[in-house]
């Protein structure tokens, strides 16, 4: 029986944690659930559902059929980005304790430690929001970029050693770090650039190690059947990615491509993508949507939760002269925005869920 992945649209890294304690790791859950999140996904009553079933799951089943849980979102926030320490030290720490010949590491962990300086230069708000304040083009940052590369190139040229070594697990965690080191050095590096574009630019990236993380999966789970996903429509849709951001200073109209458009780019038909569709969620400010909309028009049709065929759907619309509007209004947190039915023909199928309830807990957006 083919056996399914389950990487979630967390940090890829918080996610190793949870991936861990679902293999029968130890921890508690509580501790699982803070620590194994990024995006307070944690506080989600449902992921935390999610968790304990899989840990249950797993422990009455052999290795090679237990599902994983896996992350594929960057380690970053839209206010602040983490420093690439931790992932740096972690993937030199890995490539220093089992080199055969460790003088080929470009760089000792002190030297890495010096460069990256204090961490609250990486962090703060004002790099985030202003390129003069970001530290992404200094020469250090520069010099760091270059030993993320070095290192990602020499986990990759002994690699026959490192995995026979350690194993492939451990291997592809090392590479996870050093490749997440690079983005995030290139990330800063972006942070750093004034341009118009600079947010559009930052969420492109975003999306593109989104992408990258999901084939390296993919490739990874390839003998153990399927890997589901589960992210917001704007990231795994087959088209760019929009959205006006009214978040002093954070006013401009992005345009990115998603990471669906990337991985459909590179997968063909291996890549199916099953929308979301949301009919009402009084609480975070969605209300019923109007009757000429695609959630309207699912609202008429059915109660509770339901699987359609969005091509089936999208060629009945036509054929009876009937063409739907977009929906306009959206939860007050972005968490859905509505679905433009010009795009049934896109999407794979659609879930269309009837009512939602409140977000889960978020931090206040402030300096």
């Amino acid at each position: 029986m083919d056996q399914v992945s389950q990487p979630h649209a967390g940090d890829c890294l918080a996610a190793l944690t949870v991936d861990d304690y679902v293999a029968g790791g130890p921890g508690e859950l509580d501790e699982i659930m803070t620590a194994g999140f990024s995006h307070d996904l944690g506080a989600a009553p449902s992921n935390r559902e999610l968790v304990s079933w899989m840990r249950r799951w797993n422990a009455e089943r052999d290795p090679v059929d237990r599902l994983r849980f896996l992350g594929i979102d960057a380690p970053t926030e839209l206010t602040r980005t983490p420093p690439p320490r931790a992932t740096l030290l972690t993937a030199h720490d890995y490539l220093a304790s089992h080199l055969d010949d460790p003088d080929l590491l470009p760089a000792d962990a002190t030297t890495i430690d010096r460069l990256l300086g204090e961490d609250d230069r990486w962090t703060s708000f004002e790099a985030m929001t202003n390129a003069h304040d970001s530290i992404g083009r200094t020469a250090e940052a520069v010099e760091l970029r270059l030993l993320a590369e070095e290192m990602l190139g020499l986990l990759d040229s002994e690699s026959p050693h490192l995995v026979a070594a350690t194993s492939a697990t451990a291997w592809n965690r090392a590479r996870l770090h050093a490749r997440s080191a690079a983005w995030l050095l290139r990330y800063h590096a972006t942070m750093a650039e004034d341009s118009p574009r600079r947010m559009s630019r930052l969420s492109g990236q975003r999306d593109a190690m989104m992408a990258a993380n999901l084939i390296t999966l993919g490739e990874e789970e390839l003998d153990r059947g399927p890997t589901l996903l589960f992210a917001h429509n704007s990231h795994l849709q087959r088209w760019p990615s929009t959205m006006q951001l009214e978040w002093e200073p954070f006013t401009e109209a992005m345009r990115w491509w998603s990471a669906g458009s990337i991985v459909a780019t590179r997968l063909g038909e291996r890549y199916v993508w099953v929308a979301m569709t949301v009919g009402r969620g009084p609480e975070r400010g969605l209300e019923a949507p109007a009757a000429d909309t695609l959630e309207g028009e699912l609202d008429a049709i059915t109660e509770g939760p339901v699987l359609v065929d969005a091509r089936r759907l999208g060629t009945a619309l036509q054929a009876a002269g009937r063409k739907l509007a977009p929906r306009t209004d959206t939860t007050t947190d972005q968490g859905y925005v509505g679905f433009d039915p010009d795009h049934l023909g896109d999407v794979d199928g659609i879930i269309h869920v009837e009512r939602i309830g409140p977000m889960i807990p978020q931090p206040a957006f402030h300096r």
